[in-house]
């Protein structure tokens, strides 16, 4: 067992996609963060090859200039024009089986004014959808990110300071060696009142080139990592560390 490690951000989106916030206190379980990705959207258009799969960041990084919020029962949603909406989710009664790289994932669709807004906001027709908790999550429940290695990724890249949010990290946690939760494999940390198992790293893509509030690429962090870590099979270098909840508990910054 590590130490209890220092917990500097943590964060999440209730919905895939949209803006990754800080959050003061997290509640992790074994799903993840609780609230973490509860809902998706899904294109309905006929002729829209991606219909039948919910939406990917990286090939609608529009989405992370979206900022969504669960506030109580209510689901609010901002666009950065300043149109917003905030109801409370409610499902129809209608269900699709979508898939999410390559599983299918059986989501419920969700009436109210989001259908309106992200369809303007994307043009093209839209849905919002309610996942099983953990369905709409590429690998591990918890992404963990270090200040070590943020701060040498950020001397690769020039020396500007490198936004933990590009990453969408479940956690990020004080560290002084970069890399070093690299070696944590199998090990089990404390970080608050939660306990976690440490995974195997993860792989990262472009999405990371895109600006955490704009959703506009603006830097080539994804080149600059590749010039300088492991890659694996499919040529995508590692960054931060997936792991699993062993013992639930509240997390805060």
């Amino acid at each position: 067992m590590i130490d209890e490690l220092t917990v500097v951000r943590a964060g999440f989106a209730p919905i895939k996609g949209t803006r990754h916030l800080p959050h003061d206190r997290v509640v992790l379980d074994a799903q993840g963060a609780v609230g973490d990705r509860g809902f998706a959207l899904v294109s309905v258009e006929e002729t829209d090859p991606a219909r039948g799969r919910v939406l990917r960041t990286v090939q609608n990084p529009s989405l992370v200039a979206v900022r969504a919020e669960l506030v109580e029962d209510r689901l609010e949603v901002e666009l950065p024009d300043g149109e917003s909406v905030s109801a409370e989710p409610v499902v129809t009664g209608e269900s699709l089986t979508c898939d999410y790289w390559g599983r299918d994932v059986d989501l419920e669709l969700v009436d109210g004014p989001y259908t309106a807004l992200f369809s303007r906001w994307l043009d093209r027709p839209v849905r919002l959808a309610r996942a099983r908790r953990g369905d709409v999550i590429f690998a591990g429940a918890v992404t963990v990110v270090t200040t070590a290695s943020l701060r040498d990724l950020a001397g690769q890249a020039g020396d500007e300071p490198v936004d933990a949010a590009r990453f969408r990290p479940t956690l990020v946690v004080e560290t002084d060696e970069p890399y070093v939760e690299e070696s944590w494999l199998g090990r089990e940390v404390r970080v608050g009142g939660a306990t976690l198992r440490i995974g195997v790293p993860i792989p990262r893509c472009a999405v990371i080139d895109v600006h955490p509030e704009t959703g506009e690429r603006d830097v080539r962090l994804l080149k600059t990592l590749a010039s300088h870590r492991p890659l694996n099979r499919a040529g995508e270098p590692a960054f931060g560390v997936f792991a699993e909840v062993v013992t639930p508990g509240a997390v805060g910054r």
